[in-house]
């Protein structure tokens, strides 16, 4: 079988795990939404894609549903009971809990970053203002600890203690994020560990939920957590690149979206300090506003000074580590296909 078949075949199996997941969690999750109380519920509903700004039903859906597959995938790859079964429960609960905890992130990320658009629509804040979007953020973030809290389940209360340090280190990880973009000097290192911090951190305690659920032991769930931190920062750094290249009419914002905000994204910070022209010439260019030919020459001198061949291939080397890991917690990888597809589904996307 060819690489390109084998990548087919993985992409295929990672897109129906991904439905199976829409499926098994989205009437948990809309349920719990709607367990909000007035004003709230109709953000929340709308960042969601279930209603309009007029709270009438969409057809839109909660996102890829890329982490509560990845806690669901984890609990069964060590012995948990299969998404459906009555015992899966648990597990269920936990990956709606992650996904709340994804959505909080997106209302407080959106209204930071001043993003007006989210899968193909206005974003929550541009429609309903700042503080409703940032008051319906934090009820989102406690519905998903109320999720724990109201489990009995002999996990919960551990996979709520590891959420909600997850969720600080991923507050620390935006936090550095909007400072790079005051500071002119930002060094590769330092990007590397904000991005493990806010996108990392949440993959890999996706995938240590799903340990926990299916009654892992202590260095199992580690291992599952630094699994999933590894292929958070493969995600995170394919995430920049279509930052950057990524076609507006499948990711819903402007061509160039990051340069025009001036992101220390990591190919940008790989170009940045790469002692080359075109490094100089990005340098010079983020010292402006960007707009039209500037976004354009901004993205050409990117790619001159190696931050995209960078990029690919460290996502590469980085998706290697997660496999490692992955295979100290589940020694036979074939019991871990689904976890493996995912993992392959979100480093070779392209939008």
């Amino acid at each position: 079988m060819t690489a390109n078949a084998l990548a087919a075949g993985e992409g295929q199996e990672a897109a129906a795990l991904l439905e199976r997941t829409r499926e098994t969690v989205n009437p948990e999750l809309r349920r719990t939404v709607e367990s909000l109380p007035g004003s709230m519920r109709r953000v929340a509903m709308y960042h969601f894609g279930w209603e309009d700004e007029d709270g009438r039903p969409t057809a839109g859906h909660a996102g890829k549903a890329i982490r509560p597959a990845l806690v669901l995938a984890s609990a069964q790859a060590l012995g948990g009971p299969r998404a459906g079964d009555p015992d899966a429960q648990g597990a269920v609960r936990a990956a709606v809990a992650v996904e709340l905890a994804h959505n909080f992130t997106l209302l407080h990320d959106d209204v930071i970053d001043k993003d007006a658009r989210r899968r193909g629509r206005p974003t929550a804040w541009t429609v309903f203002g700042i503080p409703d979007a940032i008051i319906a953020g934090d009820a989102v973030m406690a519905l998903a600890l109320r999720l724990f809290a109201e489990d009995p389940h002999p996990a919960a209360a551990a996979a709520s203690a590891r959420l909600a340090a997850c969720v600080i280190e991923l507050c620390a990880g935006q936090q550095a994020d909007c400072a790079f973009e005051r500071r002119p000097d930002v060094s590769l290192d330092e990007c590397l560990t904000m991005a493990t911090a806010k996108t990392g951190a949440l993959l890999g305690c996706a995938c240590a939920l799903g340990a926990l659920y299916a009654g892992a032991g202590p260095e199992e769930v580690e291992a599952m957590d630094a699994f999933g931190r590894e292929a958070g920062l493969a995600f995170q750094l394919i995430d920049d690149l279509i930052g950057i290249w990524g076609d507006p009419g499948h990711t819903g914002k402007p061509a160039g979206a990051d340069l025009i905000a001036r992101k220390k994204s990591l190919p940008v910070v790989a170009a940045l300090t790469s002692g080359t022209p075109a490094g100089e010439e990005l340098a010079a260019l983020y010292a402006g506003p960007m707009a039209g030919d500037d976004v354009r020459a901004a993205a050409r001198a990117v790619e001159r000074a190696g931050g995209r061949d960078w990029a690919q291939a460290h996502a590469a080397d980085r998706m290697g580590r997660a496999v490692q890991e992955l295979s100290r917690a589940v020694p036979d990888l074939a019991a871990a296909g689904g976890l493996l597809a995912l993992a392959e589904f979100v480093t070779r996307r392209t939008r």
